[in-house]
């Protein structure tokens, strides 16, 4: 897993000062994942944020520097981004973003966690 140490910890600061929701740590999509209240919220991959927020903002949202689209088999996601860092350096860029996440984070659905099979005999 290869995800940026001083954004995570950027990341991890951000949300103790201003989340007060509870706060999950979890490696996933080839990076960490921080889930909040249950829900993932925001990862970082490599030197990327990759951010959940309102779906009906995309179009707006991607005329923000460091904007990439969540791609996935062929199709965007709405409500996903990869921000690259210039969209993410400045202070009052990353507040944006942690912010619009965390702003939508108690609208998001969680996703259905997989049930364990018993494989017992």
């Amino acid at each position: 897993m290869a995800y940026d140490i001083m954004l995570s910890n950027r990341v991890r600061e951000y949300l103790a000062e201003y989340c007060s929701s509870s706060i999950e740590e979890k490696e996933m999509f080839s990076g960490l994942a921080f889930i909040v209240d249950g829900k993932m919220c925001i990862n970082i991959s490599d030197n990327r944020l990759m951010l959940r927020f309102a779906p009906e903002l995309t179009e707006q949202f991607s005329q923000r520097p460091g904007f990439e689209p969540m791609i996935m088999k062929g199709k965007e996601l709405q409500g996903y981004a990869y921000i690259e860092p210039e969209g993410y350096l400045r202070n009052d860029d990353f507040e944006f973003w942690m912010q619009a996440c965390l702003y939508y984070n108690p609208k998001a659905k969680a996703s259905n966690k997989r049930k364990k099979q018993n494989h017992s005999v």
